[in-house]
């Protein structure tokens, strides 16, 4: 792969697929070939590619209209690269045995917390933050965020429609580990009655009282969960599906627990629906379309600047970067105001 002495970039997507992920790749390498003459190569599925020196070429040629597919050309997998046979030398070795001398990684937070480890270790790495959530405070959104929250509210009006017509409880679970940023803004736009995210605690009452109120005026109560939710009798979110490469429990299943509650509670007939993987599926919006070809195009700047160990980051309507360490351990919650701004909605 040494194309006469030329050293390439490498790019990898890593963890759960998004939306809006070829559009970055497609930034990256349009600007990096016709601002910066430079050669790309992309990493199979994540770490994994890293580790096994499993490369495809980036050539014009295959970018071309992916901007406007879901998921990622390179796939992804949630391999943690310090596993198994991996290491920094192991990256180290295959990134010169190929020829490339730095990488662009794309990825949430154990992509980058990864990618912090292997920068600490003398490797070339620029971070471009993806997760659906939007749950890292280092930048303002992250793209697949908007095509999420799209998603949610159609599905969320599609129920509702169902719901009036049998006069039930529905009851839709959305994503958001650690954060309610899905849950909020989907659950605002649809008209949710009441919004549970895992930033505020609420008690089974609270919620059945929610449930009577909308129900008492006639409307087919509609409430929106986060994954990651806790009533306030729970000290753990709801998780049956063990843990993935990182340690982190695999969640859901928090909808299913909640609808027998309510029904049995209020006697409105309930059901829970897991929107699930279809909110990362499908075409991205053009809002993270255009924020994802933005941050593509703003990684291939800082590789050329050197900026190794950063991340590139939306600020207000910039892109601006941060440091990894910057980045990480700080989760950007839903503040107090906007669950309370919600909350004049609910009941």
């Amino acid at each position: 792969m040494h194309h006469n002495g030329v050293m390439s970039i490498g790019i990898l997507t890593s963890g759960g697929d998004c939306p809006g992920l070829n559009a970055v790749i497609r930034g990256v390498v349009l600007k990096g070939i016709q601002i910066y003459n430079k050669k790309f190569v992309g990493f199979k599925d994540g770490w994994r590619g890293v580790i096994d020196g499993d490369i495809i070429p980036l050539e014009r040629k295959d970018i071309q209209g992916i901007a406007k597919q879901g998921g990622t050309i390179l796939g992804t997998s949630r391999t943690n690269p310090f596993e198994g046979n991996g290491g920094a030398d192991r990256v180290r070795e295959n990134m010169h045995k190929l020829g490339i001398d730095s990488l662009i990684a794309i990825g949430g937070e154990g992509t980058l917390a990864a990618a912090k480890r292997l920068t600490d270790a003398g490797i070339k790495i620029v971070g471009v933050p993806k997760t659906v959530d939007n749950d890292l405070s280092a930048t303002d959104y992250t793209f697949g965020f908007d095509t999420a929250v799209q998603i949610a509210t159609e599905a969320m009006d599609r129920l509702r429609t169902t719901g009036d017509s049998h006069g039930r409880c529905m009851v839709a679970e959305v994503m958001g580990r650690h954060v309610g940023w899905i849950a909020l803004h989907s659950g605002m736009a649809a008209g949710a009655h009441a919004i549970l995210i895992p930033e505020q605690k609420t008690s089974i009452e609270q919620l059945c009282a929610w449930v009577r109120s909308a129900k008492d005026r006639g409307r087919a109560p509609l409430i929106v969960v986060a994954e990651g939710f806790k009533l306030d009798s729970m000290d753990d979110a709801h998780s049956e599906r063990g843990l993935d490469a990182f340690g982190r429990p695999r969640l859901g299943g928090i909808g299913d627990l909640l609808a027998p509650e309510i029904e049995a509670r209020t006697g409105v007939e309930t059901r829970a629906t897991t929107l699930g993987h279809i909110q990362r599926g499908g075409t991205p919006t053009a809002y993270d379309r255009v924020l994802a070809t933005r941050y593509g195009m703003a990684a291939v700047d800082s590789v050329i600047h050197a900026r190794w160990g950063r991340m590139v980051s939306l600020s207000g309507t910039s892109i601006t970067h941060v440091a990894f360490e910057d980045a990480l351990g700080k989760l950007n919650t839903v503040p107090q105001s906007r669950y309370d701004e919600a909350a004049i909605l609910f009941g």
